[in-house]
């Protein structure tokens, strides 16, 4: 029901909304989340420090409740809820948080653990002289000041602002579609950059980034490489990494802790140590014995290393994967004039020069004024005292004080407020004495009011008090800075740390990997019993053995086709007799998805390629290059398979090798990799005709491997005779070397690959070791060695031996082989690896991963 007394009209809803919400967005922008560009100040701020200035709670007075601040600020002057006043009033007292806080506080504050402050009725607060600078001159009319929410009173619209606040402690805050980040920077450096622009306003940005290196955080720490500050300097905008600082104590029994004594700006402090305690639970931080926060006003949190760790491989982890290395987003944007603006490091301290010129101008017009108000009236006490008789003569003839102005004014050139002044006079300022001090006030008058007036004449002694009023603040207030800034150059790689030596990598039937250097394995002859190798859980047994150099990449093929790679160095370390860290933890693996294959190189290089065989008899080969990307957290994709089918291994060639297939019943193929037919996929069945018969000798490269894509399935490597059989390894026939092959039960030979015949792609092969017919035992592995080789042999029940090849005999393909170890009742030969040297030097020269075998 509408009354006559109402007044509607149409609009449009969206030119309403739209109205509002633009109203909405600029009250945001102009009145709550930004900071002024002059005084650095967001309007909560600037009322909190007034009414502090008002209620008379300056550094060398008496504390006072925070709960009458808040209740000043908000019936004066801020009319919104008393928790973001308290909040704001909170935070500029916390010294974590300012880099020089504004307000002095006394009680619980909270603390960089995250803690809250008490309520407002026990704490107290007065304003540091800091914040003071930022007042000074304000009854100056320095600053314009509007009426407050109700017009009961006035309050600044800006702060005269003696200090470049705005950048010593920095700001953040999120308006509508825009947001600031401003870091704290050292006051130092700061006024010594704007004084730069004082005396050269030509100055370039690059030259006045000379001046302030960066950030300076009241939390310390790193700040890691300068192109970030560099980018926020010049354009406003830029990523400043931030570092913790840590380092190592020597522990009594020869351990070692790491301590970290600083922590990056803005990071919570207890849930740093949380996030810590995480990792080393969940195992993705390996070395850390002990845990301990020690901290009180003073960070400490304590790490106790286990015995050998390297501190340098920790500490970098903690980098890596906790917040003690973050990044600080900075966006350079405050209000100029009551617009957003993003401003580069000149035009933020242009701003700022530009405030303070308008300050000072307007105080030393206000002192001026007072000046020449004040050497009026000392003009007219001197015409009083020199004519002193007849002023008394006509004051005492007069019947009031109005008669007494009107006469004297009449007689003598006086003005109205110089007479009053004059009757006003007490009789004891008629002596001698005080005339003097009257003559000599005057002249001191005389001399400031020229001064004054010779500094609004001159806009270069403007600019010089500009500057000699910073300098004098700067003498008062710098103080060193706290986060060292160093170069990207400085980071330390973790192959900085780790020698470049000999790996023993190991792999278990359910799944645990671990490296052990190779010096704990001792070399044996043949047929030694060997050494405990590794302690495995129960019913498991150890399935892979691989070596390699720490500075190598691994890649991990595992059972459904992915592809990962991780430094050997990554690979949880662990003694010849420790059962090492689940493989599918270390690199996430699916449900059911289980390792296959491991290969290393030194660099992903695109003239060399992976070739991968299945346990169907598919082969597949792809550029190594096309595999760089699974160094990335959950890997790539490696080769598809087909439903069932498992990787068995992969190898490394040139593209122009010859490869050699054996199965697990014995059988080798041997053929050349490269391409010049069309090869058909694994998928498809091969024609009978085109597998050679048993020993036929093929002449050139026929049905080779071309290159295929990651994501292809591969072609048909090998056919088996016998059911049951499938591909057991695949190596690069390398001439120069011979092919080991060894049983299940411990027996093996060395054989030149000449001795097998070189037959099509495809094939059923010839045999490459005899076996029972009962097929009580089958091939355990094949390998390519060389006379200046090692190998290491490993049993089921975790039996380990290293034996030098030479002496292994050498027999042709037809032999019975010799014995390689010496099992025990029911133990078996599981795999068979070369060994890298332990030497440094050796390991990365004589053995390198990359090596290929020529074609």
């Amino acid at each position: 029901m509408y009354t006559a007394n109402e007044k509607l009209s149409t609009a449009n809803i969206t030119d309403i909304m739209q109205t509002a919400y633009i109203d909405y967005s600029m009250s945001v922008i102009i009145s709550r989340a930004l900071p002024d560009a002059r005084d650095g100040l967001k309007p909560v701020q600037r009322r909190i420090l007034y009414a502090m200035l008002r209620e008379g709670l300056l550094h060398n007075r008496a504390f006072d409740k925070c709960a009458g601040v808040v209740g000043e600020v908000l019936k004066n002057y801020h009319p919104h809820g008393d928790s973001s006043v308290y909040d704001t009033l909170v935070r500029l007292a916390q010294s974590w948080v300012m880099r020089y806080p504004l307000i002095d506080p006394q009680g619980n504050f909270g603390s960089v653990d995250g803690d809250p402050p008490a309520a407002y009725r026990y704490t107290e607060a007065r304003l540091r002289d800091v914040a003071e600078e930022l007042l000074k001159d304000i009854e100056e009319e320095t600053v314009d000041f509007a009426p407050n929410y109700k017009e009961s009173t006035t309050e600044p619209t800006v702060l005269p602002s003696a200090l470049p606040n705005l950048l010593m402690n920095g700001s953040t805050g999120i308006a509508v579609g825009m947001t600031t980040n401003i870091p704290p920077h050292n006051l130092g450096e700061i006024i010594a950059a704007a004084c730069a622009i004082i005396d050269r306003p030509t100055i370039s940005v690059d030259e006045l980034v000379t001046y302030i290196p960066g950030p300076d955080f009241p939390t310390g720490g790193y700040i890691n490489g300068r192109a970030g500050i560099k980018s926020y300097l010049t354009t406003g905008r830029g990523i400043v990494r931030t570092r913790g600082k840590a380092h190592t104590e020597e522990l009594k029994g020869g351990g070692e802790q790491i301590v970290i004594t600083e922590i990056p700006y803005n990071v919570n402090r207890a849930t740093l140590v949380l996030r810590i305690a995480e990792l080393v639970r969940e195992k993705e931080i390996d070395g850390i014995r002990d845990l301990r926060d020690e901290s009180d006003e003073n960070t400490r949190i304590v790490i106790e290393l286990k015995r050998g760790e390297q501190s340098q491989i920790v500490i970098n982890q903690l980098y890596q994967k906790t917040a003690l290395e973050s990044s600080f987003g900075v966006i350079l944007l405050a209000l100029d004039k009551k617009r957003p603006k993003q401003m580069n490091i000149k035009e933020l301290l242009e701003c700022y020069i530009d405030h303070r010129r308008d300050v000072v101008t307007r105080r030393t017009q206000f002192r001026l004024a007072r000046a020449k108000e004040r050497a009026h009236i000392l003009e007219g006490y001197i015409i009083a005292l020199d004519n002193l008789d007849d002023f008394v003569k006509i004051i005492r003839a007069s019947k009031d004080k109005e008669e007494a102005k009107q006469r004297l004014m009449a007689k003598y050139p006086l003005s109205e407020i110089q007479t009053n002044a004059i009757l006003e006079l007490r009789l004891y300022q008629l002596t001698g004495l005080e005339r003097g001090k009257i003559e000599a006030e005057y002249l001191e008058l005389m001399k400031l009011i020229e001064e004054l007036q010779g500094i609004l004449d001159s806009e270069a002694k403007l600019l010089a008090l500009i500057k000699q009023e910073l300098l004098e603040l700067k003498e008062k207030y710098a103080s060193p800075r706290r986060t060292e800034i160093i170069d990207d150059a400085g980071d330390l790689r973790m192959e900085d740390v780790i020698p470049n030596e000999g790996a023993v990598i190991t792999v278990s039937h359910l799944g645990f990997i671990k490296r052990t250097p190779v010096a704990e394995y001792r070399s044996q002859k043949r047929g030694g019993k060997g050494v405990i190798g590794a302690e495995t859980y129960e019913d498991d047994f150890v399935e892979n053995l691989f070596t390699a150099s720490t500075h190598d990449y691994v890649l991990f093929f595992t059972s459904t086709g992915q592809c990962h790679a991780k430094k050997v160095y990554d690979i949880p370390e662990g003694t010849r007799t420790a059962k090492g860290k689940s493989v599918a933890s270390f690199l996430r693996l699916t449900n059911g998805e289980k390792l296959a294959a491991l290969l290393c190189v030194k660099e992903f290089t695109p003239e060399h390629f992976v070739v991968m065989a299945t346990k169907s008899g598919a082969i597949k080969k792809t550029a190594l290059a096309e595999y760089e990307g699974a160094t990335r957290e959950g890997g790539i994709r490696g080769m598809k398979l087909a439903e069932g089918d498992d990787i068995v291994g992969a190898i490394l060639t040139n593209g122009s090798n010859e490869i050699i297939l054996v199965s697990h019943q014995g059988q080798a193929v041997r053929f050349f990799e490269g391409a010049t037919e069309t090869d058909e996929p694994a998928e498809g069945a091969e024609s009978a005709s085109a597998a050679p018969a048993e020993g036929e000798e093929v002449e050139g490269p026929k049905l080779g491997l071309r290159p295929q894509g990651r994501f292809t399935g591969g072609v048909t490597g090998m056919r088996f005779k016998k059911t049951g059989d499938y591909l057991q390894a695949l190596e690069v026939c390398d001439h120069e070397a011979r092919l080991l092959v060894a049983r299940e039960d411990g027996v093996g030979k060395r054989t030149p690959f000449g001795d097998y015949r070189k037959t099509r792609r495809g094939g059923t092969g010839v045999i490459a070791i005899d076996l029972p017919d009962d097929g009580s035992v089958a091939v355990a592995g094949a390998l390519s060695v060389r006379d200046t080789d090692e190998v290491m042999l490993l049993t089921a029940k975790g039996q380990s031996i290293r034996t030098r090849v030479k002496e292994i005999r050498e027999t042709g393909r037809g032999a019975k082989g010799v014995r390689l170890v010496n099992l025990e009742e029911g133990d078996k030969l599981l795999a068979i690896a070369k060994v890298v040297e332990s030497d440094e030097q050796e390991a990365a020269n004589s053995n390198p991963p990359m090596e290929v075998p020529p074609a």
